[in-house]
């Protein structure tokens, strides 16, 4: 075996391991963790988030700031609910999407929204909520569809961290995390800085 292919077997070696130890944790991981994300609680009433979205070079391409208000209700031992979200982006474009969510059972949810295909799917363990879906997004007047593989962690009763991987054909293209913080009195978005 010559230097280039030992080099190229290392490097395709290397990557597998990579990509291997960069699978996605196991939602059980955090049941024994301290806290109890309940979706229903948290995403009730106003919420205002601020995240970023980064490419596959880690270089932030968009800012943006989100302004959600949810409304829960007991419908036949199911919570059901609805959770507005309105982006505001840096670049000025402003968009709205409105979930529909279910509570299932043993802390597992479903949903749906307006540019999401099919429907949503994800569980709460301990602090921690994943929540999967696949997007439709129009760019440049074509319509792309993303794998969102999104991992939300609740700090404490007023803040979550968010994480998600936005992916296609089982490639990461980019990532958007997001902080959401509902404590009193609540922030808005400053749609003329963003």
């Amino acid at each position: 075996m010559n230097q280039i292919n030992k080099t190229l077997m290392t490097t395709m070696i290397a990557g597998s391991i990579a990509l291997i130890g960069g699978c996605s944790t196991d939602i059980g991981e955090y049941k024994t963790t301290a806290g109890n994300f309940q979706l229903e609680t948290y995403f009730n009433g106003p919420v205002v988030a601020w995240g970023m979205i980064q490419d596959y070079t880690n270089k932030v391409n968009r800012r943006f700031c989100v302004e959600l208000e949810g409304q829960w209700q007991q419908v036949n031992n199911q919570s059901n609910g609805q959770l507005n979200e309105w982006f505001y982006f840096d670049d000025g474009e402003v968009s709205q999407r409105i979930w529909n969510l279910t509570k299932t059972q043993n802390n597992q949810y479903s949903g749906t929204a307006n540019d999401v295909v099919g429907v949503a799917s994800g569980q709460t363990s301990g602090f921690a909520f994943q929540w999967q879906y696949n997007l439709s997004l129009d760019i440049d007047g074509s319509s792309y569809e993303f794998f969102l593989d999104d991992w939300m962690y609740q700090l404490d009763e007023y803040r979550v961290f968010n994480r998600t991987s936005m992916r296609k054909f089982g490639v990461e293209v980019a990532e958007i995390t997001l902080f959401f913080d509902k404590q009193q009195p609540l922030r808005s978005c400053n749609k003329e800085v963003i």
